[in-house]
């Protein structure tokens, strides 16, 4: 059976912290004891530093595709800081992604690629990989680059 705690070991990635809520909502919910939805995440560095930023002026693309990819590790953080492992998620059902970015910038779905590609190399390609939603914003809180949501059905 794939473990996505052994995968993770093996990709030898470092988790940020889990993020702690800045407003009135629950990072994670469970419904039903088998669905897992995180709320909005955004780019926490192993600092606990935020990356900052639009798309298409400050950053560049390749950036935001990392950005995108530490959105993913710090989802990885809240999973792992609410369930003790990664092995807790089966897989995964939806990603929402969002890009600060310039208004002439089209090309979002290569940004969250960089959060899908990390979730397929965790859970793998099956399981890792969701159905998924990409699209560009004015403005993001704190001008991160990506925020993130996304859908888990739990093991």
């Amino acid at each position: 059976m794939y473990n996505a705690d052994e995968q993770f070991e093996k990709l030898g990635l470092v988790l940020p912290p889990a993020p702690k809520p800045l407003g009135v909502y629950k990072p994670a919910l469970v419904v039903d004891g088998k669905f897992l939805y995180l709320s909005g995440h955004g780019p926490v560095k192993t600092d606990g530093a935020l990356i900052k930023g639009r798309v298409g002026s400050q950053l560049t693309e390749v950036d935001g595709k990392l950005a995108a990819r530490q959105v993913a590790l710090t989802m990885l953080a809240t999973i792992k800081a609410n369930f003790g492992s990664l092995h807790a998620v089966g897989r995964v059902i939806k990603v929402f992604g969002m890009v600060n970015c310039t208004p002439d910038y089209e090309r979002h779905p290569y940004i969250i690629n960089g959060c899908s590609e990390l979730f397929a190399a965790v859970w793998g390609a099956d399981d890792g990989v969701g159905a998924r939603s990409a699209v560009g914003m004015g403005s993001l809180p704190d001008n991160i680059p990506v925020e993130i949501e996304a859908i888990f059905e739990l093991r």
